[in-house]
C-alpha cells in the first residue's frame, strides 16, 4: 500500500492506462479465438471481422475500469487522472478508427 502512495503521479497512471487495455485486448482475443475454434461464436461473427475488431478494441478499453475502480478506492487521485487521460486517448482513437462505420 505504501508503494502505491509513493508512486501516485500522473505518469504512472498513463503507463497503467496504456498497458492494461493492450493486455486486455490480447486476453479477450484469445478467448474469442478459443470460442471460435470450439464453434460457439461462428454464427454470431461470421463474415464480420471488422465488427470483431471493433468489439475487441472497445472491450480492451473497458478493461481500464478495473484500475480506475481500484485507484479510486485507494484515493490515488493523480494516478487515477493519468489512467483516465490514457482511457480518453484510447477512446478518441477508437472513435477516429471506427466512428465512420457506426454512422
Amino acid at each position: 500500500m505504501r508503494l502505491l502512495k509513493e508512486n501516485d503521479n500522473i505518469l504512472m497512471g498513463i503507463l497503467i492506462g496504456a498497458t492494461v487495455p493492450v493486455i486486455g485486448y490480447f486476453f479477450i482475443e484469445i478467448i474469442f479465438q478459443f470460442l471460435t475454434d470450439k464453434g460457439l461464436m461462428d454464427s454470431a461473427t461470421a463474415g464480420s471481422m471488422g465488427k470483431r475488431q471493433r468489439t475487441l478494441a472497445l472491450m480492451g478499453i473497458c478493461c481500464n475500469i478495473i484500475p480506475i475502480q481500484f485507484l479510486n478506492s485507494r484515493y490515488n487521485n493523480k494516478t487515477l487522472k493519468g489512467v483516465l487521460v490514457a482511457t480518453f486517448i484510447y477512446a478518441g482513437l477508437w472513435l477516429f478508427n471506427f466512428g465512420r462505420e457506426l454512422l
